[in-house]
């Protein structure tokens, strides 16, 4: 059945949008499935990093339109119970995400790659706003990310011109992280996935949490946020392998607690 394809490499999951025939356009079904493969990796202490990916020639080409009437009269009601959730647990997972984006990231298929940690993209990646083109404004998030990444002027020009975005400029853009030839793409996304999933987990994602929350902190409020956090993770076991190894002069070995 078309839906998310889930994989494991060691500590790694392998989140795959597998409806290849429409470029992974999005429907509820989909996003559904992929909000509660997330909730299964947060389920699951083994898992320490998320690559998700698309399946085929594309990463995921926006909103399926022939989908859409599911959606039903009040639009903001309908996405905000099929596709909020999947974007929600994104943003919320219990580990860090990679994004690899292979082929095109169109529409609402660009905002589901920002909604991750980390993006890297095959050469032939393409990323596209889309929406001005049929009279629409950007939404699932897109103006929210994307002037984050990119800042003001750069967003504004994706999304007035429709241009699409190569991946090595994204990547001089700060969109990218990394580039890879096509065929390097999986391998070059699990190296940087596995890097994270031998991390400090809680302190990586009690830092995705900060930068999220500073967006709408005062710098005084930031501040005191910072310490707060910093109060609890130094309990975690983690913290405590960390501060052994340095006075040890030792490389650390994180599990995750």
């Amino acid at each position: 059945m078309p839906g998310v394809k889930r994989e494991r490499a060691d500590t790694v999951a392998v989140l795959t949008l597998d409806e290849p025939a429409s470029l992974n356009a999005m429907t509820p079904d989909l996003l559904g499935d992929l909000a509660v493969a997330i909730g299964e990796i947060d389920a699951d202490p083994k898992v320490r990093a998320v690559v998700l990916t698309g399946a085929g020639r594309g990463f995921c080409s926006g909103q399926n339109l022939k989908a859409a009437q599911i959606l039903g009269d009040d639009i903001a009601a309908g996405v905000m119970k099929f596709y909020w959730p999947a974007f929600k647990a994104m943003r919320e997972c219990r580990v860090p995400i990679v994004v690899a984006v292979n082929g095109v990231a169109a529409g609402g298929g660009f905002s589901l790659a920002m909604a991750g940690d980390m993006i890297v993209a095959a050469r032939s990646a393409r990323f596209i706003q889309v929406f001005s083109r049929i009279a629409l404004v950007p939404d699932l998030g897109s103006t929210w990310l994307l002037p984050r990444l990119v800042g003001r002027q750069r967003a504004l020009e994706l999304m007035m011109t429709n241009e699409p975005l190569t991946a090595d400029l994204a990547k001089e853009w700060g969109l990218v992280r990394e580039v890879f030839d096509d065929a390097g793409l999986h391998d070059g996304a699990l190296a940087l996935a596995r890097k994270l999933a031998s991390g400090p987990t809680r302190a990586l994602v009690a830092t995705r949490r900060l930068i999220d929350e500073s967006e709408h902190a005062g710098y005084a409020d930031q501040f005191r946020s910072e310490i707060e956090t910093q109060a609890k993770i130094r309990l975690s076991a983690d913290a405590l392998e960390g501060r052994n190894a340095f006075l040890e002069k030792r490389a650390a070995v994180f599990t995750g607690g």
